[in-house]
């Protein structure tokens, strides 16, 4: 692990989980630039995860790394100690890793079941949980979930990853209504179709459903779009509002 950032102890912290690429890595630009530090955790690709921490370093916010796979019950505590030991406190959560498969239900065994779950769902219910004691000691602390727009249309072939994001959604609001009496905020953020990188191994290349949800605007969203509302969630213009699901989808489900 680094040693302790020691220049700037006042700066906020905030953890982005699934931060090494895409929606993740904008995130980390956005809170950087809102003057945050701030804590990469990547599943396994350490390359991608150190290259997002140059980027941060180079643009004058301190920033770390750190190899976990969040579905695991002992990787939460390891990633909020080594927030803890680097900076010396924790001030928002970001629980935006997720993986996403097309598998029909019938044919999904539970394992399949279990890996997309366990990252999207449990992987959040176990940051949240290692992360509220330091977040109850923040000014300011905030959990932002990253869910996704099929939690409330649905999508075929897709059971395991819309079970998992709607069960964010209603993790936000129980946590919302628990933490708010410790002064911490939850909040969700839901992306419609959204431009991302689908060359990495892991990628879903055409997801079916995207074909079933048009924006109103007529063009894909972007990781920056995304991560703007994440920053200001994050933010101090955002502490009277929690308990709630941001849609950012350009037109393409209206609640």
């Amino acid at each position: 692990m680094n040693t302790p950032h020691t220049d700037s102890p006042s700066r906020p912290v905030a953890i982005v989980t699934g931060g090494s690429r895409n929606i993740g890595r904008a995130i980390a630009h956005a809170l950087g630039a809102a003057g945050m530090a701030v804590v990469i955790v990547a599943r396994s690709d350490r390359d991608a995860a150190e290259q997002v921490v140059h980027e941060l370093e180079a643009l004058g916010t301190p920033a770390t790394s750190v190899l976990a796979d969040v579905s695991r019950e002992a990787s939460a505590d390891l990633i909020v100690a080594h927030a803890l030991e680097r900076f010396g406190r924790l001030d928002v959560l970001v629980n935006n890793a997720a993986i996403r498969r097309e598998k029909p239900v019938e044919a999904m065994s539970l394992a399949e079941w279990r890996e997309i779950t366990g990252i999207c769902l449990d992987g959040a219910f176990l940051l949240c949980r290692a992360a509220i004691p330091h977040l109850a000691e923040s000014p300011a602390g905030a959990i932002i979930n990253i869910g996704g727009l099929t939690a409330y249309t649905g999508a075929p072939n897709r059971a395991h990853v819309v079970a998992a994001k709607a069960g964010l959604d209603g993790l936000t609001k129980a946590l919302a209504v628990e933490l708010a009496p410790r002064g911490i905020t939850v909040n969700l953020v839901s992306p419609g179709r959204i431009g991302t990188d689908r060359s990495h191994a892991s990628a879903e290349k055409n997801p079916a459903h995207h074909a079933r949800n048009q924006t109103l605007l007529g063009r894909e969203g972007t990781a920056e779009e995304v991560a703007a509302m994440v920053a200001y969630l994050a933010g101090p213009a955002a502490r009277f509002l929690t308990g709630q699901t941001v849609h950012v989808n350009g037109g393409a489900f209206l609640p």
